[in-house]
C-alpha cells in the first residue's frame, strides 16, 4: 500500500509537490497542480458595503454560483466603512493565494484614488482583476413636478438658470457625485449639488420634492420609477439600458457622457496564474447563464463578463478621468 494514501490530503500533496520540485519539474507544472488543488478549502468573499445593498445581494449571488462551479463554498464577510477604503485595504494586505476575493464597484478603483491619496491600497498594483460580472448604468431622475422629460428638455430648463435648481448625489466622492460633475459639464448645466449619505436618504427627498434631481444607479431607480414616484430624464451611459428600454440615453440626444458603475472580482495583487485563470473561466460561464442574468436583472444589474485585463485597462484609462473631475469641481474627502 502506498503509504502516502495514509497521510491528511493536504500533507500529502505539500509532501508530492516537493517531491516533483526536488526531481526537477519546473514551475508552471507545479503551478498547474496546484490550481488542480484549488480550491481545497472555503473562500472569502469581501464585500466592503453593508449588508441589504444591491451590492450585498449580487455579493451572495455570485458567492453561490461561483462555490457551484469550483466546488467549494465561498463565504459572504461584509467589510463596510470609508467608501469601500476598508474592505478593500483588508483584501490587499491578505494572502495572494486565491482564498481571499473582493466583490466591489469603480468606486474602490476610480473613485476613491482621484480624492484620496493615502488609501491603504493602491487600484492597479494592489489588487489582479479577475472580470467584471454585471453592471449598471446611472440615471438622472426628477420629481414627478419637474417640467422635464428627456435630457433635452432638461437642458432647457436648466441651463438658462445657473445654480436655480438642486440636485443630490448618495454621497460626495461617489459614483454618483463624479457623474453628476460630467453630466453637468456635457450638459454645459450648473445645478447646486447635496450629498447624502446613502441612496435611500435621497431618494426619499427627491420624491419629496426638497431637490428637483438626482443622480443615482438603474437598480436604485426601479423600484420607484414603477410606481410612478420619480421620473427618468435619461442615462448616462452611451446607449439606452436593457432593463429600461423607453429611456433615452444623453449621448445619443448629442451630449457627450459615458459612465455606468459595474461589480468585479478581485484578488491580492501575485495571485498563482493558474489559480487566476480557473476563476476567471468560472466567474465567465457564471455570467452567462440564463437564470444568473434573470436574478442580476430584477436588482438591476446586466449581467455580461468582462475579463480581468480589460478591467484593469478602464480603470487607467478612467483614473485620470475622475482626477481632472475632482480637481476641476472640487471634489474632497470628508
Amino acid at each position: 500500500m502506498n503509504s502516502s494514501a495514509l497521510l491528511p490530503s493536504s500533507i500529502a500533496r505539500r509532501a508530492l509537490l516537493a517531491g516533483l520540485a526536488l526531481a526537477g519539474l519546473t514551475l508552471p507544472v507545479i503551478s498547474a497542480l496546484a490550481a488542480d488543488a484549488y480550491p481545497n478549502k472555503p473562500i472569502q468573499l469581501v464585500v466592503p458595503f453593508p449588508p441589504g445593498g444591491a451590492t450585498d445581494v449580487l455579493a451572495r449571488l455570485v458567492a453561490k454560483g461561483l462555490g457551484d462551479k469550483l466546488g467549494q463554498s465561498i463565504v459572504v464577510e461584509n467589510r463596510a466603512g470609508a467608501g469601500t477604503a476598508i474592505g478593500a485595504s483588508y483584501v490587499a494586505k491578505s494572502p495572494a493565494d486565491g482564498y481571499t476575493l473582493l466583490i466591489s464597484s469603480g468606486t474602490t478603483y476610480i473613485a476613491n484614488p482621484a480624492i484620496n491619496p493615502k488609501l491603504g491600497y493602491d487600484p492597479l498594483k494592489s489588487f489582479e482583476q479577475l472580470g467584471i460580472v454585471g453592471r449598471t448604468g446611472l440615471i438622472l431622475l426628477a420629481n414627478p413636478q419637474v417640467k422635464a422629460d428627456s435630457p433635452k428638455s432638461f437642458v432647457a430648463l436648466v441651463h438658462p438658470a445657473p445654480g436655480k435648481f438642486a440636485w443630490a448625489s448618495f454621497g460626495n466622492g461617489t459614483t454618483s457625485h463624479f457623474t453628476g460633475e460630467l453630466l453637468q459639464r456635457a450638459t454645459d448645466t450648473q445645478m447646486l449639488h447635496v450629498p447624502y449619505k446613502g441612496s435611500s436618504p435621497a431618494m426619499i427627498d427627491l420624491i419629496a420634492g426638497q431637490v428637483q434631481f438626482s443622480v443615482d444607479t438603474v437598480s436604485a431607480a426601479l423600484p420607484q420609477l414603477k410606481a410612478g414616484k420619480v421620473k427618468a430624464i435619461g442615462v448616462t451611459m452611451a446607449k439606452r439600458s436593457a432593463l429600461l428600454p423607453n429611456v433615452p440615453s444623453f449621448q445619443e440626444q448629442g451630449y457627450a457622457i459615458d459612465a455606468d458603475t459595474w461589480l468585479s472580482v478581485a484578488a491580492p495583487r501575485g495571485l498563482p496564474a493558474a489559480v487566476r485563470a480557473k476563476l476567471e473561466k468560472a466567474l465567465a460561464e457564471l455570467a452567462g447563464l440564463p437564470e444568473v442574468k434573470a436574478q442580476m436583472a430584477s436588482v438591476g444589474f446586466e449581467a455580461g463578463f468582462v475579463p480581468g485585463a480589460k478591467v484593469e485597462r478602464i480603470i487607467e484609462a478612467d483614473l485620470p478621468v475622475m482626477r481632472a473631475t475632482a480637481t476641476r469641481a472640487n471634489i474632497r474627502i470628508e
